[in-house]
């Protein structure tokens, strides 16, 4: 009846047009829009290039009731966002269609992902089902309720009311936006019966409900009861005040609630006040506070999300409530400083107006949580207020608090920037519960499960995936089979785990259906003691920290902590073919085939059943707390062991069988300690040991060896037994063995010592105590295999020499350091000039893992106390201004901007504050010939390295990106480096290069053939599969991209061979439409079904990619500042990739070896280049030219008086054509617009433009220039004039250039703009006041080379001889253009460039020849303090010469700022 009546009391014309009404879309529509299926289809056109322009609208408006309901066909993962759908009162047969929905004004609701939109503008936030998550299949509709609300239906679920008060007349959109590119409309008609009568229930509870401001419930039970509470029955967005707010007189308003508009000082707001962030929080730690827009609501959750911390502060956030409304409150420094109507948690404590009243609320700080985690806090209708922190319920705070109450959060200290929480429902965000879980047990503030965990006997103990699984996972087929749905979209949040928990000795086994060959990184597998029932899954389980065992690639992680480094087979090399998405099932078998034992148990039995072989012998994974196990198990040592001596326990992984022999040889002993190595047999499971001091303080089931004594539970049995552990050194071997009737016997360097005890139990462990001088130890081969490639330190002191790291790519200091620092020998070597502080240096580059930054230290000052302090710190060099001079601390305990880990004498500091005492020999003792070294672990702990022994962990919790620092502090006052970036490997070779055997100047005693010729021997040829722009000619050794600036991806179809250089490229063609260039860089697997992005940075697979001036790995940036940058590259460029035998990548830059870009490239690897931005085509050359040795480039017999610049003057001096890069460069093209301007004769330059050299950091890096080179008769050191241009100069008829270029020294000139026409018409260098630098006349010279007062040559000589000796031009020049090119000698001029119109400043000078023996060498004459050139000493910085004939001007220098 009910339904029957509800259908008579809709009118019969409007029930009949309902029924004959056509679902349509309009015929007119966005521009990329298609229309099929009798205008029923719609279809994006460009799909993949295009996210936009979709718009289509219904042909008719919608009558009331009216679902226009749309079906999504396709859907493409190229974008973000999807269909978006609403209605608007705008007409579309005259509408101009916007790009998307949310441009329509005039009018128009629009649903876009879980947000409602009026006119473009946000009125609801929280709404219904996220649109974005829809698949292609899904159903979405749109209606107007005869009420004038908005509904939104999805998949025949009605959301409830997004929004009221819409008027008539509106015509549905849907906006075929991001991801969505099909929809076909399938129905425009009402609701079927059943919701009609929800929908009219729903009508009735709202009518009959109060005006009251109750939270939104969407899961009201039975329809008759006005409960008060608000929204529609069937929205699957549950409860929330957040997401409909208040009903007042009928009409929905969007009262979320949001930060207020007034708040702290230092508060900025944004994502439409949800999101408050403290300004300046480096420098200020208060003045933080805001508070809610509207006061809370009975039971309404207030939660924050903690987005950003800084580590400088002490304290952290503060969250309360208070009564005090935010428009009349004058906002305090702090809120604890309020006096009334406050209530505050403060760290684990409840503060009442600024006064403590509970100490300890809950069991943890606020101050100790993470960027991620969540705090709320709830106004329950009792007046309780309770506090919750990542979802659990902390307890009542406070039993009674006022009626109105505002939430509020104080950003202090720590604390910089929150988010406020609107979605509370646990299963859509990933929360962070280590803290917690420290605290509290599992169950802890979770429900109990709805079911049993323990099977029904009547059911079948079958194993199964558990419903609960991860937010990207899905399990189907009755929980056999679980799958990542959207696989090619996200990588993570796949978690699954078994339905109930694994009975002994049985096998879990799946199979992998399905693969994706888009991430790295496969299956990880493993097991957990959480309950899946009440677990937050993770987005990978190796984030969990407490009871996770995993596997994953081929080593095992406890916690998310690797504790095997080498074990079976690599999981992610496990491989299915043909399929596209990733997907396992489960699989039984009664016949599993172990690899082995990862880890023991808590339960595990003493031994491994049917285990026959005596390899799997290992170190338990208990230890004591001095102790680390590594190289899987096989070697244990004891850290920190200058200032720990106990504490090092280790036992065996299992109970010793009959007649085994447990052995370990001792690597490592220091002299600092009495005592040594104990050895013996515990029956005491790992599990149940409490571990002591030292394994003679147990007092039940022990026996060992301690000196000469046999002890039984700590009492000393016997003495004098056949040997001394005290007395064994480096390299003896020590073993154990209970014999089969129960004896115990010690081998010594295999060498049986004799019964030591009887009576011994069955089962028996072998334990170590790594006590005093023993340090650390190794399970030998005839216990298992021994292999020491993965011991922290294998160095010993008393008997192994020590070895500086091989030659290889030497590390070097940053250009940026302390003001009293000059740095020597390219960056090798660090000197302290002055005083006793203002020393500190960074590395030049950061630190990889396991990368070891050592120094030697070269010079000590005994008049200071105190040494040098060394570290690691996250500051950034090159972030540090471009003059750090006094920016810098005086010392590196003062460095504290950024987060510094460092050791001074034997204190470990963190940002100056100490950590730890006694770490080991202190740096204060060090003197010259001493070497420090630092590294930071794969583990995040700092090691320091003193005379090549690794002293231990110095501090833990290291962040990855760090610059090794050092501080020249007191007594010593020079270190250099010794250290490579190339890890110590005695059996490598020294990767071939290029510039080996390149004549650069400067470079002295090259031996001939001391590299073999790099010939590459096997022709490479483009592959087929390409970028979808990219057209192949020539035999496929030309590529060119045709459209676009993307999609121009290429390979090689054959490998690249270790130790051969492939000469890659030759740029063809440039386009200076776009910005950005080529990239490159080799790819791990084969390219021949592989998928091509639109750009190389999107592939995140075993990819090594060069772009720019950085090094890509997997998408992520793993060194800057790498050679030139490849977006400055010209045409004509020649580029090269080699892998050498270290399986490091190598870039080669027109034939210059720019250095290891890369490690650990794997084989084979292909050449893989991105056609990108301005780089339309490249080509291989052919291989006749490429066959000849790199030597033959280069003539063996040149000599290095040949060379100017590194370039043979066979070539006039300059670089042959093919190697000047410099012809597109815009700087010398500005340098030489300036010229232009001088309106100086052509007459004076060279005719031929290839022969200029432009000196700005992309070209001289292209040519692979050195800083110094020498020429002359005898060799004189020169600097490049970099950031100069240089212009060549004519020659005059007369001079021998030949000799002169090759015998004469280089030097440069500053000089005015006003001098340069008068020079160059003389061709010399005179005397006159037009030049500022150079010239005045010079006066007798005295026994020093210099001009003695007037008085004193007077009278010397006869008038005629001194007039002539006055006129000798006296001429000032420099080695180096950082003197010379000063602007007191070089006067800065301002000029207007005639192209782009701005105004720039000039400098000029001259590089000229000089004639040896012509000038003297003298101190500089600016009064400057510091050097202002690393190779040259202030004292001869410059040059002096009275010669008319002794200079030859040799180019015109032009530099433009």
């Amino acid at each position: 009846m009910g339904q029957f009546a509800y259908q008579e009391n809709i009118p019969g014309h409007l029930y009949s047009a309902r029924v004959k009404m056509a679902a349509e879309l309009h015929p007119c529509s966005g521009k990329l829009i298609g229309l099929s299926n009798s205008n029923r289809t719609a279809q994006r056109n460009q799909p993949v290039q295009e996210f936009n322009h979709g718009l289509v609208l219904s042909r008719e408006p919608l009558k009331d009731r009216d679902v226009f309901t749309v079906r999504i066909d396709k859907k493409v993962n190229s974008w973000s966002g999807s269909i978006e759908i609403g209605v608007t009162s705008l007409d579309p047969a005259g509408l101009d269609f916007p790009s998307s929905a949310t441009g329509l004004k005039g009018g128009s609701w629009i649903v876009s992902g879980c947000s409602v939109l009026r006119d473009g503008r946000s009125v609801l936030e929280e709404y219904g089902r996220d649109l974005d998550q829809l698949s292609e299949g899904d159903r979405v509709g749109i209606q107007r309720s005869t009420h004038g609300e908005l509904h939104l239906w999805v998949n025949g679920q009605d959301c409830g009311a997004a929004a009221s008060g819409l008027p008539t007349g509106l015509w549905a959109v849907v906006d075929l936006y991001g991801k969505c590119t099909q929809v076909t409309v399938v129905s425009c008609e009402p609701p079927s019966l059943a919701e009609r009568d929800t929908e009219r229930e729903t009508v009735e509870e709202r009518e009959g409900s109060s005006s009251g401001g109750g939270s939104v419930n969407g899961n009201s039970s039975d329809s008759g009861g006005g409960t008060g509470n608000t929204g529609s029955v069937n929205s699957p967005a549950g409860g929330g005040g957040a997401r409909l707010g208040a009903v007042t007189g009928g009409m929905l308003t969007n009262d979320a609630l949001l930060f207020h508009e007034k708040c702290g000082t230092l508060i900025k707001l944004s994502n439409n006040n949800k999101t408050a962030e403290r300004r300046r929080p480096l420098d200020e730690f208060n003045n933080g506070v805001v508070m809610t827009n509207r006061p809370l609501r009975h039971n309404e959750m207030f939660e924050i999300r903690i987005d950003k911390l800084v580590d400088k502060w002490s304290g952290s956030i503060e969250i309360g409530v208070t009564t005090h409304n935010p428009n009349n409150l004058d906002y305090p420094a702090t809120m604890t400083n309020l006096r009334s109507g406050t209530i505050m948690m403060s760290g684990c404590g409840i503060l009442t107006n600024g006064k403590g009243t509970r100490r300890e609320y809950c069991e943890f700080s606020l101050d100790e949580l993470q960027e991620g985690d969540h705090i709320g806090l709830m106004h329950k209708a009792s007046g309780a207020l309770h506090f919750y922190i990542n979802g659990i319920d902390q307890g009542v705070a406070a039993a009674q608090t006022p009626a109105v109450v505002y939430a509020v959060v104080d950003l202090y200290g720590m604390a910089v920037k929150v988010t406020i929480v609107h979605n509370h429902n646990h299963s859509d965000r990933l929360r962070r519960n280590n803290a917690i879980m420290r605290a509290l047990s599992p169950d802890v503030g979770r429900p109990r499960p709805a079911h049993s965990l323990t099977p029904d006997p009547d059911t079948p103990d079958r194993l199964l995936f558990h419903s609960n699984c991860g937010q990207k996972a899905a399990i189907i087929s009755e929980g056999r089979t679980a799958l990542r749905p959207h696989a090619t979209d996200d990588f993570n949040h796949g978690v699954v785990l078994s339905g109930r928990p694994l009975h002994s000795n049985e096998v879990f086994q799946v199979r992998i259906d399905k693969m994706v060959d888009k991430w790295a990184g496969s299956i990880e597998i493993g097991v957990t003691t959480h309950n899946p029932a009440y677990l937050q899954l993770p987005s990978t389980m190796t984030n969990l920290r407490s009871g996770t065992w995993m596997m994953t690639g081929n080593g095992v992680m406890h916690n998310g902590t690797t504790i095997l480094d080498e074990y079976g087979h690599n999981l992610d090399r496990l491989k299915v073919s043909g399929r596209h998405s990733l997907q396992s099932s489960l699989e039984y078998s009664t016949l599993p085939h172990p690899l082995g034992p990862t880890v023991m148990s808590p339960s595990s039995p003493c031994s491994v059943a049917g285990g026959n072989s005596a390899n799997d012998l290992r170190f338990h994974q208990l230890h004591g707390t001095n102790a680390v196990i590594t190289n899987g198990g096989r070697t244990a040592l004891r850290q920190n062991c200058r200032s720990e001596f106990n504490d090092a326990i280790v036992i065996s992984n299992r109970c010793l069988r009959d007649g085994e022999l447990f052995e370990i040889v001792i690597q490592k002993m220091v002299d600092r300690w009495s005592g040594s190595i104990e050895a013996g047999v515990t029956a005491i499971r790992p599990e149940e040991l409490e571990f002591p001091n030292t394994m003679t303080d147990i007092d039940y089931d022990t026996w060992m060896l301690s000196g000469t004594a046999i002890m039984q539970d700590g009492n000393t049995m016997r003495n004098n037994y056949g040997c001394d552990l005290d007395t064994l050194t480096t390299g003896s071997r020590i073993g154990m063995m209970r014999s089969a009737t129960g004896d115990l016997h010690y081998y010594i360097n295999g060498v049986d010592q004799g019964v030591a005890c009887t009576g011994l139990p069955p089962e028996v462990y072998a334990v170590i105590d790594l006590y005093g001088q023993c340090v650390q130890v190794s399970i030998t081969s005839s216990s298992g295999p021994q292999d020491n490639s993965l011991c922290t330190s294998n160095i010993t002191e008393r008997s192994f020499p020590i070895h500086s790291p091989v030659a290889g790519v030497a590390h070097r200091l940053h250009s940026k350091h302390g003001k009293n620092v000059v740095l020597l020998g390219e960056g090798c070597q660090a000197v302290r000039v002055g005083g006793y502080a203002h020393g500190i240096v960074f590395s030049a580059k950061e630190l990889k893992t396991d990368e070891l930054f050592e120094v030697k230290i070269d010079e000590v000052d005994d008049q200071w106390s105190g040494s040098l302090h060394m570290g690691l710190t996250t500051l950034a060099p090159p972030e540090l201004p471009s003059c750090p001079m006094s920016g810098l601390s005086p010392s590196l305990t003062q460095l504290r901007s950024k987060v510094t880990w460092l050791l001074a004498g034997s204190e470990v500091r963190r940002n100056g504050l100490l950590q730890r005492q006694n770490y080991g020999a202190s740096l204060d003792r060090l003197t010259v010939g001493n070497r420090v070294g630092v590294k930071r672990c794969s583990d995040d702990t700092m090691h320091v390295l003193i005379d090549g022994e690794d002293m231990g962990p110095a501090a833990t919790a290291v962040a990855k990106n760090v610059y090794a620092v050092l501080d020249l502090y007191g007594r010593v006052t020079a270190v250099s480096i010794v250290s490579s970036s190339v890890l110590e490997d005695a059996g490598s070779v020294k990767a071939p290069s290029l510039s080996s055997d390149s004549c650069s100047e400067g470079e002295e005693d090259r031996t001939p053939g001391g590299e073999p010729a790099l010939v590459p021997n096997t022709v490479m040829a483009f592959l087929e599969n390409h970028g979808k722009n990219i057209q192949l000619s020539h035999e496929n050794l030309t590529a060119a991209r045709v459209s676009s600036y993307n999609q121009g991806l290429l390979v090689t179809a054959q490998p690249l061979p270790r130790q051969q250089l492939f000469q890659v490229l030759c740029i063809d063609r440039l386009n200076a439409s776009w910005t950005s260039s080529l990239s490159l860089g080799v790819i791990g697997h084969s390219p021949d079904r592989l998928n091509f992005p639109s750009t190389a940075c999107c592939l995140k697979r075993s990819v090594w990619l060069l772009q720019r001036d950085s090094v890509f790995h997997n998408s992520l940036k793993i060194c800057e500042n790498y050679g030139p940058n490849l977006d400055t590259c010209p045409e004509g460029t020649v580029l090269g990739l080699l892998v050498d035998g270290n399986s490091c990548l190598h870039l080669y830059v027109n034939g210059m070896d720019q250095g290891v870009a890369a490690q650990d490239i794997p084989t084979p690897c292909y050449p893989l280049i991105d056609l990108y931005g301005q780089c339309e085509q490249v080509r291989l050359p052919p291989p006749p030219p490429f066959q000849t040795s790199v030597k033959a480039r280069c003539q063996g017999d040149m000599e290095k008086a040949d060379m100017v610049d590194g370039i043979k003057e066979s070539v006039c001096w300059m670089p042959h054509p093919e190697v000047n890069p410099n012809k597109t460069c815009e700087y010398q093209a500005l340098c030489s617009r300036f010229k232009d301007l001088l309106t100086l004769p052509d007459g004076y330059f060279n005719e031929d433009a290839k022969y200029n050299l432009c000196y700005c950091e992309s070209c001289h890096k292209l040519r692979g220039d050195e800083s110094y080179y020498k020429r002359g008769e005898p060799p004189r050191d020169y600097a490049l004039p970099f950031g100069w241009c240089r212009f060549a100069l004519r020659s005059e008829p007369h001079c021998d250039v030949s000799n002169s270029f090759k015998q004469w020294h280089i030097a440069y000139h500053g000089t005015s703009v006003g001098a340069l026409r008068r020079t160059l018409d003389h061709a010399q260098l005179l005397s006159g006041t037009s030049s500022i630098f150079s010239v005045s006349p010079v006066k007798t010279e005295g026994p020093n080379g210099y001009s003695e007062p007037e008085e004193n040559s007077s009278n010397s000589l006869p008038d005629r001889d001194r007039e002539r000796d006055r006129e000798v031009p006296r001429v000032q020049l420099s080695p180096t253009m950082r003197y010379s090119g000063l602007e007191m000698f070089a006067p800065k001029v301002q000029f207007r460039d005639p192209r782009s119109h701005c105004c720039h400043q000039a400098q000029v000078g001259f590089q000229v020849c000089v004639r040896p023996g012509s000038y003297k060498v003298g101190p500089q004459t600016l009064g400057a303090i510091e050097p202002l050139d690393p190779r040259f000493s202030n004292t001869e910085i410059e040059w002096i010469t009275k010669d008319q004939g002794g200079t030859l001007l040799y180019g015109l220098l032009i530099r433009v700022e």
